[in-house]
């Protein structure tokens, strides 16, 4: 077990040792044709950091799936969830032992929309990497290729936050801007390193304001919302048609924007949909019809609580905050409750940041969601409210049948938090991912620093 991290370099020299690369299939296994892509040519190398068996005991667990086990058991080996239960559940001998008397237990956040290491720390121009703002349709552009893994925000996220998984995207200027990524929340030399071994690509896109504006301005299509709508048809119809020629085998070049089209159109990569207002969400909801593609969830998606049984019966997640509003117009009917309705309605809810100071404190923004629910009658328990923050993300990032809930056999993403975690006083004390240790609070050796913080100021800082 690593006892220190003394910067990126030293701090990966074991992984690189020890890890194996994933080499991408074939493209020979496919079809063979001119536009025949390589089914995986930026393959993930993550490999897990080496833990010890682990075992937390007396501690209030929240399983991310709705239950929630006083005086609990958690039992992490091999990298995985052995055994969740209570008291009675048997502890080996020979293992590490962590009382948690007076703690809670829960799965590691998960951040559905993040841009840490596209938009990283320092926020400077040289490092604004998150937008490719030049056209309406940039599908051809992959997130992970600006992600600086050296960004401070990450190991903020970890320590601060608790957070072990996070999918970023990329930014929400265009309609379709690109792939998403998700990564695991630790320090590695590429983005390969990061990536989450099986983890689905995602497709950022975006309606609403942002769109209209950056090109309107430009004097082009689109300016309005119509031609949000009109300039996505447009591009649908040319991903179809590509798709039909692929499927087909017939003759044509290859297209990174089709190709990533294609696959959303095959069922192959998730859509991420950044929109506010109830009536463009159910625009898109029937534009995603017409074209036989579906939205795994909204983002943002300030007025979900007016259409919540729509979204329930199309079975599309919501990203939200707890309490930004007003802050632009299509924003201006967010309420606090919003995250609250859209639960009591049924409908799949999620806590997200979008912002590189809120990912550390997310479980606040769930506690304020909480409150806000009950003062206006809906009492939400706070094992159900822990399923906004992880296995509701995992599920709409296509990684919950590997993380985002203490199920027996999932990665040993885990946190324990040295109190109740919706409470602003409450801190994560450690944090596991895969079952290795990769955050103490009591030991000031076992505080991640990138190599770009080395020597500076507040390296490792926590708040």
């Amino acid at each position: 077990m690593r006892t220190a991290y003394l910067g990126l370099t030293a701090a990966l020299a074991l992984t690189a040792c020890t890890g194996t690369t994933q080499a991408p299939k074939s493209a020979s296994s496919n079809t063979p044709g001119p536009s025949t892509a390589p089914e995986n040519p930026f393959p993930s190398t993550y490999t897990p950091y080496p833990g010890v068996p682990t075992v937390i005991k007396g501690a209030t667990i929240l399983d991310g799936e709705g239950g929630k086990i006083e005086n609990g058991v958690v039992f992490l080996s091999g990298g995985k969830i052995t055994a969740v239960g209570g008291p009675d559940t048997p502890i080996p001998a020979d293992v590490t032992v962590f009382d948690g008397t007076g703690k809670y237990v829960t799965p590691g956040v998960i951040d559905i929309h993040s841009h840490l290491g596209d938009y990283p720390s320092p926020s400077v121009q040289a490092l604004s990497d998150g937008n490719e703002a030049t056209g309406p349709v940039t599908a051809d552009v992959w997130a992970e290729h600006s992600v600086w893994p050296q960004d401070p925000g990450f190991s903020r996220a970890l320590a601060n936050g608790g957070v072990t998984a996070l999918q970023i995207l990329p930014g929400s200027a265009n309609l379709f801007g690109g792939r998403g990524v998700t990564l695991k929340n630790v320090y590695a030399r590429t983005q390969q390193g990061m990536k989450f071994p099986g983890a689905p690509y995602s497709l950022k896109m975006a309606c609403g304001e942002n769109p209209k504006r950056v090109y309107g301005s430009k004097g082009r299509e689109p300016s309005t919302r119509m031609g949000n709508i009109a300039v996505d048809r447009q591009t649908w119809i040319k991903a179809r048609e590509y798709q039909k020629k692929r499927a087909a085998n017939k003759e044509q070049m290859r297209d990174l924007s089709m190709e990533t089209l294609a696959d959303v159109l095959e069922g192959k990569i998730l859509v991420q949909n950044h929109c506010y207002r109830a009536d463009e969400m159910a625009n898109v909801i029937d534009m995603s019809k017409e074209f036989g593609y579906k939205v795994t969830a909204f983002h943002h998606a300030v007025e979900s609580y007016k259409i919540a049984d729509l979204l329930k019966a199309n079975n599309i997640c919501s990203a939200m905050w707890a309490d930004w509003y007003g802050f632009k117009m299509e924003s201006y009917d967010g309420i606090r409750e919003n995250i609250a309705l859209v639960q009591n309605a049924g409908a799949c809810a999620i806590v997200h940041s979008d912002d590189e100071n809120g990912i550390q404190r997310l479980n606040q923004e769930a506690a304020k969601a909480i409150a806000a629910g009950k003062r206006m009658g809906i009492n939400i328990p706070e094992e159900i409210a822990w399923e906004w923050l992880s296995y509701n993300p995992a599920k709409a990032m296509g990684i919950a049948d590997q993380t985002g809930s203490l199920k027996v056999g999932k990665m040993a993403d885990v946190v324990l938090w040295n109190g109740n975690p919706f409470s602003i006083y409450t801190r994560p004390e450690r944090v596991w991912i895969d079952g290795a240790l990769m955050y103490d609070a009591n030991d000031p050796k076992r505080r991640p620093v990138s190599d770009f913080e080395l020597g500076q100021i507040g390296a490792g800082d926590t708040k």
